[in-house]
């Protein structure tokens, strides 16, 4: 994390230099190439700066992955019921999903650099918060706060790694994204050595995670800041697609209800994994979080191999193969004895996993020009769903069982059959 920030400053000439040098007559863009972009294919890679947004949503998502890591250790100790459990997860996931879409629309007329280390403040808050939290109430207040962090930080971030990409936007988004998967794997097991068997009040340690995060995202405001001058002025790029704005509109519903459908079945795992383990093998919470971090580790893996193989192959493609393609193993899985249990959850993660990229890359490619907010719209479907699913499968969990809920969602992933209604674009490659 360290060598991000030392890595920022170099690009920050070398990509000064390459925007005062470059001719003002550029070749067409790519299909869904936008306003920070309409340059970047004449742009070099800025890999260090790709690298320090990932190692954030590294240190972001690591952060996010302590509520569902310690929701044993609450439940039983402030004897919370499934449906509060999901209703903690239900706040964070709202606050985190509802401001991202206004974040996004609102920074892509008036960027505002100052916004990513702001966020980690309230993040920070939150932390100390959950470190202290002795109610129910408190919890979902902490809840909120890192879910405030997270709705400032990832529309941000996340046009910035674009800003950086050279024209690689698949690359560029998986890099991104994949430091979000794995912090969401690495936090489940320092909860399991740090906090599940000291206690609650050694959250506290995150808060170191938060001051590094601070300090990167500062720096990469920075770079930012003077990529924003340099391009200053600069020609909007325009669609190149030519599809009919009804088209554009039934493609994105179906990306919406893409992203439903995978993260109401996440949901499932990121927040009752462990329940579903010790419920149907009687394992230990601590041995249970070791199978919840093979599957989220999956899941990092996929991410970062979906968004190249996007690049070259097509997005549309990447987005058959993973969410229909999970849906044999997900079947499978309610009826699979522990070992396979964990061989098939590996394969769920690694095969689903490699769609986000893809739909938010081709989101991106149908709405030019609104990177960050679309960026903010589908990473808010992504904790929204997410939120509202684990919500839904607790209470369900309290009414008919954690194995039964397994049973039902196994078959979330054949809406990957509604891909067949997404358009074809003639997508650039890298």
């Amino acid at each position: 994390m360290i060598r991000f920030v030392h890595l920022h400053r170099t690009p920050t000439s070398a990509m000064t230099s390459t925007t005062e040098h470059t001719a003002p007559a550029q070749a067409p863009s790519p299909a869904g190439a936008d306003a920070t972009t309409a340059t970047s294919s004449a742009q070099p890679l800025v890999m260090s700066i790709i690298l320090a947004c990932g190692g954030a949503h590294l240190i972001n998502d690591m952060i996010q992955a302590l509520l569902p890591s310690i929701y044993p250790m609450l439940k039983t100790g402030y004897g919370l019921s499934f449906t509060q459990v999901g209703l903690i997860t239900l706040t964070f996931q709202v606050t985190a999903s509802l401001l991202q879409p206004w974040i996004g629309m609102y920074t892509d007329r008036h960027p505002k650099p100052w916004l990513l280390p702001s966020g980690a403040v309230a993040t920070l808050i939150g932390i100390v918060l959950l470190s202290m939290a002795g109610s129910f109430g408190a919890f979902l207040l902490a809840a909120a706060l890192i879910g405030i962090g997270s709705s400032t930080f990832h529309p941000e971030a996340s046009r910035i790694a674009r800003m950086a990409s050279g024209g690689r936007f698949g690359l560029a988004q998986s890099t991104f994204q994949v430091g979000g998967n794995a912090g969401s794997a690495f936090g489940p097991l320092l909860a399991a050595a740090i906090v599940v068997p000291y206690g609650q009040g050694n959250v506290a340690w995150f808060v170191l995670l938060a001051v590094l995060a601070i300090v990167v995202l500062s720096r990469v405001a920075g770079w930012y800041r003077g990529h924003l001058a340099a391009t200053k002025g600069r020609a909007k790029a325009r669609a190149s697609h030519q599809l009919p704005a009804s088209t554009v509109r039934r493609a994105l519903v179906v990306l919406a209800l893409l992203v439903f459908s995978k993260y109401f079945y996440m949901a499932s795992f990121t927040s009752y994994f462990t329940f579903y383990l010790i419920d149907r093998f009687h394992m230990s919470v601590a041995s249970s979080q070791i199978y919840l971090f093979l599957f989220l580790g999956a899941v990092a893996v996929g991410t970062f191999v979906g968004g190249p193989i996007g690049d070259r192959i097509g997005r549309k493609l990447v987005i058959w193969i993973s969410i229909l393609g999970a849906a044999p193993f997900a079947l499978l899985l309610p009826h699979a004895d522990l070992f396979w249990t964990g061989v098939l959850s590996v394969v769920i993660g690694l095969v689903i996993a490699s769609a986000f990229s893809a739909i938010v890359v081709y989101a991106q490619e149908l709405v030019p020009g609104k990177v960050g907010m679309i960026a903010g719209v589908f990473f808010g479907l992504m904790f929204g769903f997410g939120g509202i699913g684990a919500a839904l499968l607790g209470h369900l969990a309290d009414l008919y069982g954690i194995a039964w809920v397994y049973g039902l969602c196994a078959f979330l992933p054949l809406a990957g059959l509604l891909t067949v209604f997404l358009p074809d674009l003639k997508e650039g490659r890298a």
